[in-house]
């Protein structure tokens, strides 16, 4: 396994309207680093935005679509997205400031 910081776990938040109507619920999705674990996501999340306290993570591994271009048969890269619970008395993640 890769030498994966906390601040590389993170890639971006997800924008799409299933997960802004979870951020209501605290429930906040991001794209992670393909080789973060579960407790990696926890403590990226914790130290990234301080006052947050993590309840629960749920991962998914995102396969990559096939394409093609002419002839040439390929694949387009693997992906891993994660939904992070926060705790009731956890501080909100602010990801959408200006929308």
């Amino acid at each position: 396994m890769a030498n994966v910081q906390y601040y590389d776990v993170l890639l971006r938040p997800v924008l799409t309207e299933k997960s802004m109507a979870g951020m209501a619920t605290k429930k906040y999705t991001f794209m992670v680093h393909p080789d973060a674990n579960k407790v990696m996501i926890k403590e990226a999340v914790e130290k990234m935005f301080p006052g947050t306290k993590v309840e629960k993570v749920n991962t998914l591994n995102l396969d990559g679509k096939s394409k093609r271009r002419g002839l040439v048969v390929g694949k387009t890269a693997k992906s891993k997205k994660a939904i992070v619970q926060l705790a009731a008395d956890s501080k909100d993640i602010d990801i959408v400031e200006g929308l």
